[in-house]
């Protein structure tokens, strides 16, 4: 019986530890496929939980699913063997065959049981008997197992240190503080994105910002500086076109718009990309688009062919 039961343990722990070691390489495996993880600070969105933990180093999340593993593993292995202990120990004493030889590990079974339960015998248990009586049922004045004293003690020792470690000695920020430096670290995060982001822009991204009131004023104040003496200061033309009607010599999408910034044009249109930086370049030809339709006075005649956005570009 006692080997049958072990052998079942055995089984169940083998099992976990398959399992485990399963679930491991797959995850590895994932994590090594994962070229591209979530670390744009602006696609904080729905699953906040899945960011945070792609946003982790591979190894550091490794370890984290390593630890808990084992710690399953480990606690499985011993609640198997608690049980199947117990089962072996109670048949043998129902059916009055324990061994005449004990084992090594029975024996320290027995040392710990007594010192973990402190409990009664069967036979000693009228000494603790108390008088309340209900229905027949019998009342028995036993101890507090020691086990759970000790759990007791534990959960009042980890109070104590934990009171001197987060709010004594301040060893450790309180989650108060842990967030407010973790939203300093994101913002400072989200800063050097947008730096890199804006050195990135280029005529395959680049994008209207119409509603970016600080891009349009930004954008405005390099057109006034230099886009105005060709193109007058309310984009009315001079030596250059209008920049008001719906003509546009190379296309009026942004795209258009920014490739021409960049690039200059053979009709005397120069390239600005040495000058302006990536998000300057967006920002102005941004602002360009937000002058059709303003009609200024002495506008020049329109040049180029009417340009009317295709539904992809309307988008």
């Amino acid at each position: 019986m006692m080997m049958k039961i072990f052998s079942i343990g055995r089984s169940l722990l083998l099992r976990g530890v398959l399992m485990a070691a399963l679930f491991l390489m797959n995850l590895g495996y994932a994590l090594a496929q994962d070229k591209n993880p979530v670390t744009d600070p602006r696609k904080v969105g729905d699953d906040t939980f899945y960011k945070a933990v792609m946003a982790m180093p591979s190894s550091e999340l490794m370890l984290y699913v390593v630890i808990v593993l084992l710690l399953f593993v480990t606690v499985l292995a011993l609640i198997t063997m608690v049980v199947a202990l117990m089962i072996v120990q109670r048949l043998l004493i129902s059916d009055g065959k324990m061994q005449a030889e004990e084992t090594l590990l029975s024996r320290l079974w027995a040392s710990f049981d007594r010192q973990m339960t402190n409990a009664i015998p069967l036979n000693k248990e009228n000494t603790i008997l108390l008088d309340h009586n209900y229905d027949g049922i019998k009342e028995l004045d036993n101890h507090l197992p020691p086990w759970w004293l000790y759990l007791f003690y534990g959960t009042i020792a980890f109070s104590v240190v934990y009171m001197l470690n987060y709010h004594v000695l301040n060893t450790q920020p309180l989650p108060a503080q842990e967030y407010e430096t973790e939203m300093q670290l994101a913002s400072i995060e989200v800063a050097e994105y947008m730096k890199k982001a804006a050195a990135n822009i280029d005529e395959t991204n680049v994008k209207f910002v119409k509603d970016n009131k600080v891009a349009l004023e930004a954008g405005k104040k390099v057109f006034i500086e230099n886009c105005a003496q060709c193109h007058g200061q309310a984009g009315e033309g001079g030596i250059g076109p209008n920049l008001t009607d719906e003509f546009w010599l190379y296309g009026g999408h942004i795209k258009n718009v920014f490739t021409v910034i960049k690039k200059g044009a053979k009709n005397g249109m120069q390239a600005w990309e040495k000058k302006l930086k990536p998000d300057e370049m967006q920002s102005v030809a941004s602002y360009i688009l937000t002058l059709q339709g303003t009609n200024p006075p002495n506008a020049k005649e329109a040049q180029g062919e009417k340009y009317v956005p295709t539904e992809a570009e309307a988008k």
